[in-house]
């Protein structure tokens, strides 16, 4: 009747002792330098910027045949309302037309109604599916307001598990949170993937994942650091990794499976979003092994240990088992 509770699949053994940090030095030198490439590659040659925070026009039209975008992009070039793009947006049959702000909104309603004439006379029949209009002092408060979402959310992540753990893990978690965070955004640079708010919207979504998978790993380390109180720091973050191995890879694998299906078929609108998910589950997972697990090891390695002595030596005629067991039961840790 046992047998019958053991799960049926599991990813790694449960026996796994897999010795992570040795790779501690290479994983923090390659996550630096993703990160720092990641910095660079936001400012230049920077990040493409959807309409709710650039500003703009956006026009969604479905022409009676195939789109043909050459005469499209003469006929709407004509009109000298800026620089006018314009893309395939799914089908062939329809096309997304990008213009800068136009001003006012009568000069916008004017802008869209000389676009849709010009579309009428080169394909006749031509639908205007969609019209976004967002002006410069709109598309500035949401970037505002986006970036300080982001912030703020850092910041709670920092309180909760500065309070939760030893400000050694909440280093380490903040730390890590933040090279994650820099890594989607060189993700989405090179890509060309929007960045607007829906994009934000996967960015915060990663971070909650990022630190509930770091809490549960975090979680491991203290209850064996109460076990195991003279293991090595550097054995005990192995030991938990692997036990919390599992766990940590059947949850990113739900996640990613579940955001795979919207990026290969969920459409233009939902494919940013569920394409910069995918990498973030990719990267927060591995993140949680690679980077907080050595951060949590330099910092305290010295640190986390303290108030903790070294096994008496047994008395004569004290049996080996006996001291080794006595050395093993402590219960003394950090603060939880």
């Amino acid at each position: 009747m046992l047998g019958f509770y053991r799960p049926l699949f599991r990813l790694v053994p449960d026996n796994t002792k897999i010795q992570f940090m040795k790779g501690r030095i290479a994983g923090l030198i390659v996550s630096a330098i993703l990160s720092t490439a990641s910095v660079i590659l936001a400012f230049h040659p920077g990040l493409e910027q959807g309409i709710d925070f650039k500003g703009g026009i956006i026009m969604e039209a479905r022409t009676p045949g195939p789109a043909d975008l050459g005469q499209l992009r003469t006929a709407t070039s004509a009109l000298n309302l800026g620089d006018v793009g314009l893309q395939q947006f799914g089908d062939e049959s329809t096309v997304l037309i990008r213009l800068p702000v136009q001003g006012e909104e009568a000069a916008t309603q004017q802008a869209v109604s000389r676009v849709r004439g010009a579309l009428e006379s080169v394909a006749p029949g031509t639908r205007i599916l969609r019209t976004e209009a967002v002006g410069n002092r709109v598309s500035d408060e949401l970037f505002q307001g986006g970036l300080i979402a982001l912030g703020i959310s850092l910041a709670a992540m920092l309180v909760y598990i500065w309070f939760r753990f030893e400000w050694q893990f909440a280093v380490g978690a903040i730390a890590t949170l933040i090279l994650d965070t820099t890594k989607v955004v060189g993700f989405l640079a090179v890509t060309r993937i929007e960045f607007n708010l829906t994009t934000i919207a996967a960015i915060l979504t990663i971070i909650g994942f990022s630190a509930n998978d770091k809490v549960v790993v975090y979680d491991r380390m203290r209850e064996n650091l109460r076990k195991f109180k003279t293991m090595p720091l550097r054995e005990l973050i192995d030991r938990s990794i692997n036990e919390t191995l599992n766990r940590t890879l059947g949850t990113s694998m739900t996640l990613f499976l579940s955001a795979l299906p919207l990026a290969l078929f969920g459409g233009d609108t939902l494919a940013g979003f569920a394409w910069t998910m995918l990498f973030g589950i990719v990267v927060s997972a591995s993140s949680s092994i690679f980077i907080a697990a050595p951060i949590l090891l330099f910092l305290g390695e010295n640190r986390l240990r303290r108030g903790t002595e070294a096994p008496k030596v047994a008395a004569p005629g004290v049996p080996a088992g006996a001291k080794a067991r006595g050395a093993a039961q402590g219960v003394a840790g950090p603060r939880g």
